[in-house]
């Protein structure tokens, strides 16, 4: 155990106390996709003792040339159970639970409980403001993601610290509002950046180290190499979510897409 951590023990800011932190954490990733592919192998990597996986669509050969966690011989496996079996063989001293359905207003607020950190790495706007939602009700830390052609940006949101995704966007977009993957395209290699950012937002929660993206959105432009970061250091105080009471999910059921 100790000689797979070796490089996490030499950095202060994790050290022996932060592994175990580490290994004692549950993070819950929904999408296991390109941005859930690198997450997750990182976080496994990194010795975070359960993992929850939840994905209900299944491996398509589209989905190769950016969603590493997969390969060629898996198609048409559910991704989730694709991804638990990827993880596994990188860390087989981890525990990792496979959810291989979609998460919804019936659902989500039950399954983020036992999670102490959360990753969006959904692509549909719908499904992010419901995590985003459930998660502020549930006072759950969570970050934020989102890649499209070979840009990506990344949030963090934690209880008490900042604004949530709503604060900033208002209502859910819809289609038609952003361009789509599937139509504009996207870089494989910028999903795994953006990915990877997720995982160390994670990492930082769960040790207590560094700053989180929490109050900012990250943005970086891999085709100019590029990146700025916008301040929000504000939740709206009439954001229908984490402004006010009586917010209820099922409520936004149709804004879900549901």
């Amino acid at each position: 155990m100790e000689e797979r951590f070796a490089r996490h023990y030499v950095l202060k800011e994790i050290g022996e106390e932060g592994q175990k932190k580490l290994l004692s954490s549950k993070v819950l990733l929904v999408g296991a996709g390109g941005l859930g592919s690198a997450a997750a192998l990182y976080l496994a990597a990194a010795g975070v003792g359960t993992l929850g996986i939840a994905d209900p669509d299944e491996v398509e050969l589209a989905n190769l040339q950016r969603q590493i966690i997969h390969d060629t011989e898996r198609l048409g496996k559910n991704k989730a159970l694709s991804a638990k079996e990827s993880i596994l063989k990188l860390n087989p001293e981890i525990h990792v639970n496979a959810y291989p359905f979609r998460l919804t207003t019936e659902n989500i607020s039950k399954m983020i409980e036992e999670y102490d950190f959360i990753l969006d790495c959904v692509d549909s706007f719908g499904s992010k403001f419901l995590i985003n939602d459930a998660c502020v009700l549930a006072r759950k830390p969570f970050c934020h993601a989102g890649v499209v052609r070979f840009s990506g940006q990344v949030m963090t949101y934690a209880p008490g610290r900042g604004p949530c995704l709503r604060c900033m966007l208002g209502n859910v977009p819809q289609k038609g509002e952003y361009p789509l993957c599937k139509t504009a395209g996207v870089l494989g290699a910028a999903v795994g950046v953006i990915g990877c950012l997720q995982a160390a937002e994670a990492i930082k929660y769960l040790v207590g180290a560094g700053e989180l993206l929490t109050g900012r959105v990250f943005r970086i432009d891999l085709l100019s190499m590029r990146s700025s970061t916008a301040s929000f250091e504000k939740a709206d105080p009439d954001c229908p979510v984490c402004g006010k009471e009586g917010f209820s999910l099922k409520e936004h059921r149709e804004e879900y897409g549901e």
